[in-house]
């Protein structure tokens, strides 16, 4: 499996870039992979089949829960309890994969009184606060009748350790993937329609500051869009979508481009020292060794 583009440090990142694996597949529609620390296993959703998965490294697969509420974005909280987006819920919720018949808790679900779009993405940051982003992507699928757009923009969220939900910025087109870079002190945030990845800087209270384009995306190398990202411990930026994972420097100049035979929607990375990552892609997860671990594993 070859880049498309790649710098000597693409080939420190993935030094063993011939054992990308199909872990599993047969899926609809992959997406948002997290690893649960807890049982050293991987669990993502399948949109389409409104099913959230679990994967354990020895390629065992089972279901976490159905219906889903079609999930996307997973993310694990302080106490290893999953945050689902829920498209068909319109909701951010939690629940511990570890009591079956416990609560499913409502986190988000309106603002100002208003029903949320359809949560797409969700990271958690160290000190508890929740960052999400809501395009309109879940308000029409194949499960239910379409669904009104309440919220008349597409908005990037925080919700704080207390409960409280701001809106920190409103400009997007189709805000997707989200990522805190280690020190948590910039967020990057995707944008799908305009293929391009931004980057703020957040102030103490925990808000946007000094917005800017971090990089943009080459439609010419393949299928897909700006989707999923995440950031490793040494500031590289991932990114899912147009041919495969795209993989960025601090400054936004690429690194290269990780070819995946799918069309590619997210990724994290996991195994037991962290260096193993694992990518969603269409009708399949793929996972490779990776030379650094993920920010904050």
């Amino acid at each position: 499996m070859k880049a498309n583009i790649a710098s000597n440090v693409f080939y420190d990142l993935f030094p063993q870039i011939t054992c990308l694996e199909q872990a599993a597949t047969g899926f609809i529609f992959t997406e948002g992979p997290a690893w649960d620390k807890t049982d050293g296993s991987l669990v993502f959703s399948d949109i389409k089949a409104n099913t959230i998965y679990r994967l354990k490294e020895q390629d065992h697969l089972s279901v976490v829960r159905r219906p889903s509420g079609m999930s996307n974005g997973l993310a694990f909280d302080a106490e290893q309890r999953l945050i689902a987006c829920e498209h068909a819920g319109r909701r951010l919720s939690l629940y511990s994969l570890y009591d079956p018949i416990g609560p499913i808790v409502t986190l988000a679900d309106r603002y100002e009184g208003k029903r949320l779009n359809s949560p797409n993405d969700v990271i958690v940051a160290s000190d508890r606060s929740i960052y999400f982003t809501d395009p309109n992507y879940g308000l029409v699928n194949e499960l239910q009748a379409p669904k009104a757009q309440e919220q008349l923009f597409q908005g990037v969220y925080r919700l704080s350790p207390s409960g409280k939900l701001t809106l920190l910025i409103n400009d997007f087109a189709g805000p997707n993937g989200l990522a805190l870079s280690p020190d948590e002190r910039k967020l990057y945030v995707s944008d799908t329609e305009r293929q391009h990845i931004r980057v703020f800087d957040l102030d103490e209270q925990g808000r946007l500051v000094y917005g800017r384009l971090f990089a943009k995306l080459d439609v010419s190398k393949g299928e897909g869009v700006a989707d999923g990202l995440k950031v490793d411990a040494e500031g590289h930026v991932y990114c899912a979508g147009l041919g495969g994972v795209w993989v960025f420097e601090p400054d936004g100049s690429v690194i290269g481009l990780l070819k995946i035979p799918e069309l590619t929607t997210n990724l994290t990375w996991g195994g037991v020292s962290g260096r193993t990552m694992y990518i969603t892609a269409t009708s399949s997860v793929y996972k490779i060794p990776v030379g650094v671990t993920k920010a904050g594993f």
